[in-house]
């Protein structure tokens, strides 16, 4: 995660946040201090060293000729403000935090060398800068190892050396003993300064990141918590819908059927009766026994009409079916295809019910159970079956056990002779074949 600094919640937690903000600052201030202070004191050395006809042997002791004096404080302070910038600069992938830690390295290396390596603290800032950012712990040691071991390369005398360094004990020489001491204890104090804050700069940094990792468990812990209780007011209400549900049908059955049966079975009972009686009068019962049969099933198919999905009362399969996925692709997210190369229509409204049931169980059990952020549904003729196969790229399940829509949707396939195969190797597939029973002509296409 590419981001510099962390959030969190709490009074104390802001202040955490705000702190290491603060302290860099602090730091960027004193390193700029240090370094102004250090610069002009080495051009009035050389200034001084000229006017005291002492120039000879400087250049004896520097063994060349040092950056002119009014350079060194200007050339100074145009490259620490170029390191103040970059330091504002926030960074958003590895390659940007590695171009910008290696830009700082080089300032800070150019600064060193211009203050005849009497200081390199500011190398605490490139390390600062990078550990603000939230990144993975593998690669923010590889940095502080890169920068540290650029800050000792830059302080061995090989390196000094090697560039052909005029050392800062060099322009120290013109000050008298006494000054030479304080100045040494001056900017020595300076630089413990400055190491003492990047190390509490550190400290923060460590603790604001621990806190927001606290933060952050506790909210999962809260949400695990509040995923549970939810679960278990869904499995309750599920419960309470399905009692309910079968409460519905059991009076439905009660109203329809048995008034039904009960007058079938009592007009039987008196037909009976007559029959050798008379049997004119079993006749018309017989008849009076049809119109309540008849009446019966009316009664059924009104009650099994109210079982159907409300969309296919007002829509045909295909809109209903296109519907569904419309709505679960708004309400998800989820990239859903269809496609669907046959005319669906002229179908009986149980084979209506199952078809737009397997489209609605399997994209909901995909989305649900499976994970899946793409989910493909196709459904062709072949021969003389309605083939429907729905897959998806989900986490799928090596060993599937059939769950109550699994198993729902094969009662419901039984029932058209039907067949279901499903696999859950990559993704989650379910292929689907119904045998066609109605008018051919339909399916042209």
């Amino acid at each position: 995660m590419w981001t510099a600094g962390s959030d969190v919640g709490s009074p104390d937690n802001q202040i955490l946040k705000r702190m290491p903000d603060f302290l860099l600052r602090v730091l960027l201030v004193l390193n700029f201090l240090i370094i102004i202070t250090m610069a002009g004191f080495m051009a009035r050395s050389i200034i001084g060293t000229v006017h005291a006809g002492e120039a000879t042997a400087f250049l004896e002791a520097a063994g060349r000729m040092p950056v002119e004096a009014g350079k060194i404080p200007m050339v100074v302070m145009v490259l620490y403000l170029t390191l103040m910038v970059l330091t504002t600069v926030i960074c958003n992938n590895h390659w940007e935090l590695l171009a910008k830690s290696i830009g700082e390295c080089i300032i800070v290396a150019l600064i060193s060398i211009m203050l005849g390596m009497g200081y390199t603290g500011a190398m605490f800032l490139v390390i600062a800068d990078v550990i603000r950012y939230k990144i993975d712990w593998k690669e923010r040691a590889l940095y502080i190892v890169s920068v540290s071991m650029f800050y000792i390369i830059l302080n061995s005398q090989m390196a000094m050396k090697l560039l052909n360094i005029i050392p800062v004990d060099v322009y120290w020489t013109y000050y008298s003993v006494h000054f030479r001491e304080g100045l040494t204890a001056g900017f020595s104090t300076m630089k413990l300064v400055n190491i003492f804050i990047f190390i509490f700069y550190v400290v923060i940094i460590a603790l604001a990141q621990m806190s927001e990792a606290d933060r952050i468990y506790s909210l999962n812990l809260k949400l695990q918590a509040a995923n549970e209780q939810l679960e278990k007011y869904a499995k309750e209400s599920a419960h309470n819908a399905e009692i309910q549900e079968r409460n519905r049908l059991a009076r439905e059955i009660h109203d329809t059927i048995g008034h039904s049966l009960t007058g079938i079975v009592t007009g039987i009972e008196a037909s009976i009766m007559l029959m050798d009686v008379s049997p004119d009068a079993a006749k018309q019962q017989m008849k009076a026994i049809e119109e309540v049969a008849r009446a019966g099933i009316t009664d059924v198919r009104q009650s099994v009409r109210a079982l159907r999905p409300d969309i296919l009362e007002n829509n045909d399969l295909e809109n209903a079916v296109m519907k569904m996925i419309d709505d679960m692709r708004k309400s998800t997210g989820v990239t859903i295809i269809y496609e669907n190369s046959v005319h669906i229509e002229g179908m009986s409204e149980d084979e209506e019910d199952t078809i737009y049931r397997i489209f609605q169980e399997s994209i909901t059990n995909s989305i649900r159970h499976g994970k899946a952020s793409r989910i493909e549904c196709y459904m062709r003729k072949e021969e003389n079956f309605l083939h429907i196969t729905i897959s998806d790229n989900g986490i799928g399940c090596k060993d599937v056990k059939q769950g109550f829509g699994l198993h729902h949707m094969q009662e419901r396939l039984n029932l058209l002779q039907g067949e279901l195969k499903y696999s859950g190797t990559e993704g989650f597939t379910v292929d689907v074949k119904i045998p066609i029973r109605w008018g051919k002509e339909k399916w042209d296409d």
